[in-house]
């Protein structure tokens, strides 16, 4: 029996082949990964990922030109990781992302860097609440596959 999460709704198919992609690129790079990710600020990330020496990369999924204009919250994340990309999908022009931003290119199979960030310092204490934190969610969300009614405890 394969255990399948629930789906939140909120992605559109676009949106979901991208984080599939990404989420491939990095686990065989060596990172953990997490989908939509809650920060202490409240803000969400698309995808969070922790390498095997800690650093923490967010990637925030653009599907299209209008999601890139609409949406300005990922001005918030630089502050939460040491690395920042955006991940858009092969149809889009990569020269609308900002070229300060890390960029990959995904569809559902896999996903292409085609620039990678420069590393910005993340304070330790930062470091250390954000992997508590992503430890204490992946943990909650496998429990949740074992055990659906286990939310409502």
């Amino acid at each position: 029996m394969r255990l399948q999460p629930r789906p939140d709704g909120r992605q559109s198919e676009t949106a979901l082949m991208i984080q599939r992609g990404v989420a491939r690129l990095m686990r065989a790079t060596g990172f953990a990964v997490l989908p939509e990710f809650t920060l202490a600020t409240g803000r969400r990330a698309d995808i969070i990922g922790i390498g095997t020496a800690g650093e923490i990369w967010i990637i925030e999924i653009k599907s299209s030109p209008v999601d890139f204009r609409t949406d300005r919250k990922w001005t918030e994340y630089r502050d939460h990781c040491d690395r920042l990309f955006f991940a858009i999908p092969a149809s889009m022009d990569p020269a609308l992302m900002p070229p300060d931003a890390g960029l990959m290119v995904a569809d559902s199979w896999g996903a292409d860097i085609l620039r990678t960030a420069e590393p910005v310092g993340l304070h330790a204490a930062r470091r250390k609440a954000l992997t508590l934190a992503f430890a204490r969610v992946a943990a909650l969300r496998l429990h949740g596959l074992h055990d659906p009614l286990a939310d409502g405890l």
